[in-house]
């Protein structure tokens, strides 16, 4: 087996949206470049990990080290301090500004990478490089026949809007209640479905929304679909027409891109990657976050165009952009680059 050239850090036990984005691409980079991880956590089987030590160890030449949290950069700098041979990458996703500790984090490092241009704009000097992230295609694909796949979901009404994530303030569920009790009262064919777990801390924020929804008597026409297994879930997107991102804050946001590459439209707010990804009119639209007014009238505008025509322009859109291959290979890319600049910190 080749001997590493990249490191990955992976610190952390509880899998997040962190762990998704590496494992997404871990396959394809490993096509192109000898990897291992840092951390066992989550990973497919046949995984090269590493331990800290052995990795300090690694002296013959430069590494490239690719952390991801705050953690995983204090432990390239002490492998660094302790004689490793390695240039440090950082991916900044987060949407806020970072503390004074981050910031200096950050600074040691020999290269930045964020992942859209709202992200980037948090950062105290730019990134070297924005790469969005990709999905897979061959999961997230349309249907043979839009209908037939809403059809087989058991739903009512003639067509899904879907909404997918936690139940949650954070998620804007409650924008997209508000909007579709608008909506639906004068357009009996769409039926808004809502998938994603409630825990108990938002139990009253769902009971909350259900009462309204009832009130307007639209309990059969806007459904709390609750959680379902990661292998339903593209299943869903297919059945969808519209699928709807209206978070309150968000780090890149894949569920945009896995509804285009399943055929729909979309309507999100300007949290995430979206704006940088959505085209306004030929793919679906964009809302300011937490614009109820906004949010109202483009799903209206939705509901008065060629869904399947939007629907199949994103997924070309997705084809040509946001591929898990295509992030692998501008990742490696960068990494090359970085290993073979003179000079480091």
């Amino acid at each position: 087996m080749e001997v590493a050239q990249l490191i990955l850090g992976n610190s952390n036990k509880r899998f997040s949206g962190v762990t998704s984005t590496m494992l997404q691409t871990l396959p394809e980079v490993r096509k192109l470049m000898p990897l291992a991880v840092m951390g066992r956590h989550h990973l497919p089987s046949g995984t090269s990990t590493i331990r800290f030590w052995d990795f300090v160890l690694l002296r013959d030449r430069i590494r490239i080290f690719h952390a991801r949290r705050n953690n995983e950069m204090i432990q390239a700098l002490a492998a660094r301090k302790l004689g490793a041979k390695i240039k440090i990458i950082f991916t900044s996703t987060a949407q806020r500004h970072h503390t004074r500790f981050t910031r200096w984090l950050i600074s040691q490092m020999d290269g930045i990478i964020t992942t859209c241009s709202a992200a980037n704009s948090y950062l105290e000097t730019p990134a070297n490089i924005v790469i969005p992230h990709g999905i897979d295609l061959e999961r997230y694909q349309p249907p043979i026949d839009k209908q037939k796949a809403w059809e087989a979901l058991g739903f009512p009404g003639e067509f899904g809007i879907g909404i997918f994530g936690r139940v949650r303030p954070s998620k804007g569920i409650d924008i997209l209640v508000d909007s579709a009790i608008h909506v639906l009262k004068n357009n009996p064919k769409p039926t808004v479905i809502i998938v994603g777990e409630t825990t108990p801390k938002f139990r009253d924020y769902q009971n909350t929304l259900q009462a309204k929804i009832e009130k307007a008597g639209l309990s059969k026409r806007i459904i709390f679909h609750g959680k379902k297994p990661s292998n339903a879930l593209p299943g869903l997107f297919q059945g969808m027409s519209i699928v709807a991102a209206l978070s309150r804050n968000e780090g890149f946001g894949l569920t945009v891109l896995e509804a285009m590459a399943s055929g729909c439209a979309v309507l999100a707010s300007h949290a995430g990657a979206w704006q940088d990804i959505i085209t306004e009119g030929l793919h679906g639209f964009t809302v300011p976050v937490d614009d109820l007014e906004a949010t109202q009238a483009s799903l209206e505008k939705l509901l008065d165009t060629d869904l399947e025509v939007m629907g199949s322009a994103g997924r070309e859109h997705v084809e040509k952009h946001f591929t898990i291959q295509r992030e692998a290979k501008s990742l490696v890319d960068f990494y090359q680059k970085i290993l073979h600049e003179d000079g480091d910190h």
